[in-house]
């Protein structure tokens, strides 16, 4: 098996869930069988200052837990955005929340630019699972951790009561996914 290291930063704002999920995906890569390491930082206030989960995904050993050079980032917030998109590596995946990311740099890679706020709002009536939808969306769309690694850390982390919402937010994100990808 070739050997691969993934470097991903989940970013925006504290109150969106970013370090939950930032979380599950570790816990899915755990899931999988890889090797694993989570790290967040987040401003001193708890909700609207800024928010970040690192997590680095690796068949093989590394030595720094933090990621710098990332092969995907998700930004949902614009400041987030701005802030961490220069340490995208040359052919990553960008992925923003369009609700509230409205200038993105022109880079080389890929950018993905979806309203997940908007979206969760609508289609579920609230904006709770907005990071459990663009988690989705980035685990199809990158193939960072199984599908289903993904499913069982999602529903081993969330309280039984917001299991339904969190298996439909999901769903959203994986549909969308697909949709994306079949127009590239």
């Amino acid at each position: 098996m070739d050997k691969f290291k993934h470097e991903i930063r989940l970013s925006g704002s504290g109150g969106q869930g970013l370090i939950t999920a930032g979380i599950i995906l570790a816990k899915a890569a755990v899931i999988d069988g890889v090797n694993v390491t989570q790290t967040q930082s987040y401003g001193p206030e708890s909700r609207g200052g800024a928010s970040r989960a690192d997590v680095i995904i690796s068949n093989d050993e590394f030595d720094f837990p933090e990621a710098t050079k990332f092969n995907a980032l998700l930004s949902l917030t614009q400041e987030a955005c701005d802030k961490y998109s220069p340490n995208l590596r040359p052919g990553g995946t960008l992925i923003v929340d369009s609700t509230f990311v409205k200038n993105v740099s022109i880079m080389e890679g890929t950018i993905y630019e979806q309203p997940f706020t908007q979206i969760a709002s609508e289609k579920l009536g609230t904006t709770l699972p907005t990071n459990i939808l663009s988690l989705a969306f980035m685990v199809k769309i990158t193939n960072i951790v199984s599908i289903a690694a993904l499913k069982e850390a999602v529903i081993a982390s969330v309280k039984p009561a917001y299991a339904d919402l969190n298996r439909k937010a999901m769903k959203l994100g994986f549909d969308l996914a697909d949709k994306n990808k079949a127009e590239v």
